[in-house]
């Protein structure tokens, strides 16, 4: 974790590795399908919870993030395909970044 001060503003960083490996084109498919799906399935129930109570609420965003993750979903899969049919190995390097900072 790293923490700086600059001018009253604090900021910290947290960094996470989720997935980190050299995996054959069948696990890369899971391993990447499985943290894109929970991302999907993240969003699916940010709106029915705003519904709840409220119908009409505006989940656009929700349901173009949504759209936006299956399409990426999708690019995965054609490249990781790719590794497929040429016989190569794929390395998946994902860390996640958390920052806040506060004034």
């Amino acid at each position: 974790m790293t923490e700086t001060l600059e001018q009253n503003v604090i900021k910290t960083e947290q960094k996470v590795n989720l997935v980190e490996g050299k995996f054959t084109p069948s696990e890369a498919s899971h391993v990447v399908n499985a943290l894109i799906e929970q991302k999907i399935n993240f969003h699916k129930v940010q709106r029915l919870r705003m519904c709840e109570g409220f119908e009409d609420s505006d989940t656009s965003y929700m349901n173009g993030r949504v759209k936006e993750l299956m399409n990426e979903k999708q690019i995965a899969k054609d490249y990781i395909n790719i590794a497929r049919r040429e016989g190569y190995d794929v390395i998946i390097n994902g860390t996640l970044e958390i920052t806040f900072t506060k004034k």
